[in-house]
């Protein structure tokens, strides 16, 4: 930083130029694109959807809203773009608005050029400083996002109408930058219009003062599709200010839904316990969110977020390591007997849409079965069932459950011959290991998948199962 320049004489002198900031954005995303790089990172399910669309947006410079239910990397989008400035700017030293140089717009900044000219003081802006946010809540004020006058600087000295007086809001102190606001149909529509004057008609009043502030800011928000397009929760002028509206969505496939648990999901346990989580474990908490965004149970105005699926992937995992401590196994393999731990992390998340007092279990309950039954049937062939089930019509029963270890699983399978290579093969197509916990989960797994695709009976009291010939 010590070879940038430290004035304004300096800062001419080098070359450097000035742009508007929707111009810079568009320069840098247009580099982006032309070296086949994303835009945004950590984003996954948007490539042929989404993601187009903001290309197209920032290319043409559009304000940007962004629209769709919780969950959906609304937020994570927004912050990402600030990566598409340029990593540095110039600014007024001590200008608390990042006034460009060449074209000041506080009072502070042009008196201090008026009187130093190039001698004035230039400081260095780090891109991450250029972007600001705001969730609007009702209790929002103008004070918040464009200013108020200090009463500290009136007792100084100076007048009221002097612009001098005025504390910037988050508006003003991001620009040159980019200003976000989420959940926009829940901002006051009185603060919409004072939002709507400083963001198109450049001005704006503060306590009866009239200033004029020639902003150069990039506006990007996020909104609920149903807020958004009720009739009066946003003023019409400031809808019309998105020059773009793209869509997002859930992830439309049980692979990007595992691709995104894999990256969010917490990956560090308790030392001493090796975690090791099957394939089909894995697409059983993925094909639940899956299942639950088709439910008529489910209220899907609210949306059934990915972190139902985080959620649940990592409830389940921990439910393995705590068997795991309890038993005092090294390895922690999740069963379906852990399926029942998703109760808690399921709940809060999804709204159940019923009249009946204590249906709310019994919807998760369905759901979880209903995805076991469809990742078995996709998972295991059918043509190679009738032996496992053969191994049962000669009166064997085989116990199963959270408390069982997993060893027991191995010397119940000793007499199962049909049914241990079964779990053989799905431990080859799940990429896990055949040790006794791996051996257990794949044993539990293709037990009930038997029993929901009712090839066997079953005995369930708690966490604990019995299954036998029907």
């Amino acid at each position: 930083m010590t070879s940038r320049p430290a004035t304004l004489g300096q800062l001419r002198e080098s070359g450097w130029e000035s742009v508007p900031v929707k111009e810079e954005v568009r320069r840098n995303a247009a580099r982006r694109i032309a070296a086949g790089h994303p835009l945004v990172g950590g984003v996954l399910g948007y490539d042929e959807t989404v993601l187009p669309q903001l290309e197209n947006a920032l290319l043409a410079g559009h304000d940007i809203i962004f629209l769709g239910e919780r969950g959906q990397a609304k937020t994570r989008i927004i912050r990402s773009l600030t990566g598409l400035l340029d990593e540095w700017i110039p600014v007024v030293a001590g200008s608390e608005i990042l006034d460009d140089p060449y074209r000041p717009v506080s009072r502070y900044a042009k008196d201090l050029i008026a009187d130093r000219g190039d001698d004035t003081p230039v400081a260095w802006v780090h891109r991450d400083a250029r972007f600001g946010e705001k969730l609007a809540t009702p209790d929002t004020s103008i004070a918040d996002l464009i200013g108020e006058v200090d009463p500290i600087k009136v007792a100084e000295g100076r007048y009221l109408s002097d612009e001098l007086t005025l504390h910037y809001g988050l508006v003003p102190r991001t620009n040159r930058g980019i200003f976000a606001i989420n959940e926009l149909p829940d901002l006051a529509e009185r603060i919409q219009v004072g939002l709507l004057n400083v963001l198109e008609e450049r001005d704006v009043q503060v306590r009866g003062y009239k200033i004029r502030l020639p902003l150069d800011v990039m506006l990007v928000a996020s909104a609920n599709p149903e807020d958004y397009t009720n009739r009066g929760r946003i003023i019409t002028p400031l809808k019309d200010r998105f020059g773009a509206q793209i869509r997002t969505h859930y992830p439309l496939d049980v692979k990007t839904e595992i691709a995104v648990i894999h990256q969010e999901a917490v990956s560090s346990w308790p030392s001493g316990v090796r975690v090791e989580v099957p394939a089909h474990m894995a697409q059983i908490v993925a094909t639940i969110s899956q299942l639950a965004r088709q439910s008529p149970h489910i209220n899907q105005r609210s949306g059934v977020s990915v972190r139902l699926s985080v959620a649940n992937y990592e409830t389940l995992v921990a439910s393995a390591v705590r068997r795991a401590l309890r038993l005092g196994e090294t390895e922690a393999v999740p069963r379906v007997s852990d399926l029942e731990a998703l109760a808690s992390s399921t709940s809060g998340k999804v709204e159940i849409e019923t009249i009946e007092e204590g249906r709310d279990g019994q919807v998760v309950e369905r759901l979880v079965q209903q995805a076991v039954l469809t990742v078995f049937k996709e998972t295991v062939p059918s043509d190679r069932l009738r032996g496992a089930i053969t191994d049962f019509d000669e009166g064997k029963v085989l116990h199963a459950g959270d408390d069982i270890p997993s060893a027991r699983f191995v010397e119940a399978l000793s007499e199962l011959p049909a049914l241990r290579e079964l779990v053989t093969r799905l431990g080859s197509l799940s990429g896990v290991s055949e040790s006794a916990a791996s051996v257990a989960s794949a044993t539990e797994f293709l037990l009930e998948g038997l029993h929901l695709a009712k090839r066997l009976n079953k005995d369930a009291a708690g966490t604990r199962a019995t299954y036998r010939a029907r």
